[in-house]
């Protein structure tokens, strides 16, 4: 009998720790896939800092470094210069990416840091309890916004993949989602092109996630995925907002 379908190598044979639901999972994979296609996890170093997915070392077969909050583009450019054959990358949420870690990833990329960020955003603090996070939508009600986010208290949702787009450092960023076949597919195209950018050295690429929490937003999978492309993808649009080779490679 053909496989048409196996786990990836670079994944570890483990159980998740992640809720139903929550899409942490499937990235992992596309992850893991694209380090299995690039034949790259004999030399790739992912860097995880506190958030969900603090136990990402425990799903790659892969070397991991632990980062503190909001510090893995930090970490992980140490590491690249330190061992620039090596390609590195980190994992984050969007409470750890776009607060405490907003000046370390805004740095890394107008630096144009060898390195490739994977940015998981579902619009909430999930391991903390569901606090309002900097992408939280306005009118989205949270455990620290519970009459909903407001201009006027919290100001705006954080838009990251525009921001990073704006810096001449940055060589690659790409908003995608995991809500249906064909988006897993496109996510999947992004993360590989992000790696493989890093391996013909071309510079910093990051590649935002659109995501969900059902735990923190009060739903069931099913809804949350409703809610996700009813309600974050207007806030959030796909598509790639920087790509400095597009037109050298023929994309």
């Amino acid at each position: 009998m053909a496989i048409v379908f196996e786990k990836p190598k670079a994944l570890a044979d483990v159980t998740m720790h992640y809720c139903p639901g929550c899409t942490h999972g499937i990235i992992h994979r596309l992850v893991a896939e694209a380090m299995d296609e690039l034949d790259i996890t004999g030399m790739a170093i992912g860097v995880a800092p506190v958030g969900c997915a603090v136990f990402a070392y425990n799903y790659f077969n892969c070397d991991m470094a632990q980062a503190a909050h909001g510090r893995a583009p930090a970490v992980a450019t140490g590491i690249k210069r330190a061992n620039p054959d090596n390609i590195v990358f980190t994992y984050q949420g969007d409470g750890d990416l776009a607060a405490i870690g907003t000046a370390e990833t805004v740095h890394a990329a107008t630096r144009g840091e060898n390195i490739t960020v994977i940015f998981v955003n579902n619009a909430i603090y999930g391991m903390t309890g569901g606090q309002m996070a900097p992408t939280t939508l306005l009118g989205q009600v949270t455990q620290t916004t519970p009459y909903g986010r407001t201009e006027a208290a919290n100001g705006y949702p954080i838009r990251v993949a525009e921001m990073l787009a704006t810096l001449e450092g940055a060589a690659y960023v790409e908003r995608v989602t995991v809500d249906s076949v064909k988006n897993v597919r496109n996510a999947k195209k992004a993360i590989l092109k992000g790696f493989q950018y890093q391996v013909e050295g071309r510079g910093f690429s990051l590649i935002e996630v659109v995501s969900t929490c059902p735990t923190n937003w009060g739903l069931d999978p099913v809804e949350a995925l409703d809610w996700l492309r009813e309600k974050m993808l207007p806030v959030y649009p796909l598509g790639v907002y920087k790509d400095k080779f597009a037109q050298e490679v023929g994309k």
